[in-house]
């Protein structure tokens, strides 16, 4: 079977269990628990198709395999398999007749972030394609940078776990938090490290991808732009619930970079966080 017919049927099959399930259980993050999931087996399909004989798509299916592996475990031990909804979506909900997050359900929440998962993984095709372009040294140094943004989400999603069992530990004590949002660790020099390590690991697939082609004018990268702009608009309804709940995070705002990990800056009262 072509790889792209493959990947069409399970880009199909993944659409409607999430939107079947959506609607029989209430709960619309369904894509949530497929999310580091379907890349792999995305990339699984182009790394099969070349008979696992291509070492750039090797490569790509393995690092793939590591993103999703640490992904879904993070995912499972904040609870992502056993039930709990995405906290955004209630909020949605509330602000949307029936009908109209129904439909958003289905063409956003569903049929468009399935989509954006079938782009991400297409520098895949394109390895595919021009899988005759043999392994060098910039394939060598993006696997280098993958696996350091690895592990730097690794320690981002660490320290925010961590962050939260002491909050609930105090709040069960009876005690106020002295912080009420993390701002320690990576999360002193951004206020989302692990959304930025998280983008910059679909890049760094985009340019295997570009490197196989000798070039990075290609279609592929719409893939990792989109998954950018869901980031800076998913960032800004994120951090507008968190203003309300915290006042105080609007001063955060002011002194940590939203993303690239960065020296803090001033405030408007000249303090540095």
């Amino acid at each position: 079977m072509a790889p792209l017919v493959l990947l069409g049927l399970v880009f199909v099959i993944a659409c409607a269990f999430a939107w079947i399930a959506s609607l029989v259980t209430g709960d619309n993050s369904w894509v949530d628990r497929l999310w580091s999931l379907l890349p792999v087996a995305y990339l699984w399909i182009f790394a099969g198709s070349a008979g696992l004989q291509d070492a750039r798509l090797d490569v790509m299916a393995v690092l793939v395999t590591l993103w999703g592996a640490r992904l879904t475990f993070n995912f499972a031990r904040k609870g992502g398999y056993s039930g709990g909804e995405d906290y955004r979506w209630p909020v949605l909900r509330s602000r949307m007749t029936p009908w109209q997050f129904g439909l958003f359900n289905l063409f956003f929440i569903v049929i468009y972030q399935n989509i954006l998962l079938v782009l991400i993984t297409l520098p895949g095709l394109a390895a595919l394609e021009h899988r005759r372009v043999p392994l060098g040294g910039l394939d060598i140094l993006l696997s280098a940078l993958f696996l350091a943004c690895l592990l730097g989400e690794t320690i981002a999603d660490q320290q925010q776990w961590d962050f939260h069992r002491w909050k609930r530990a105090e709040l069960a004590a009876g005690r106020e938090p002295r912080q009420r949002f993390l701002q320690t660790g990576l999360f002193r020099l951004s206020r989302h490290p692990n959304f930025f390590f998280e983008q910059a690991q679909w890049w760094l697939m985009f340019f295997f991808g570009a490197v196989a082609m000798g070039t990075v004018w290609h279609w592929t990268v719409v893939g990792a732009v989109l998954l950018s702009l869901l980031f800076v608009g998913s960032t800004r309804f994120t951090e507008s619930i968190t203003v309300a709940k915290y006042p105080e995070y609007a001063r955060y705002q002011q002194t940590t970079s939203p993303s690239i990990p960065w020296f803090p800056r001033r405030d408007r009262a000249g303090l540095i966080a």
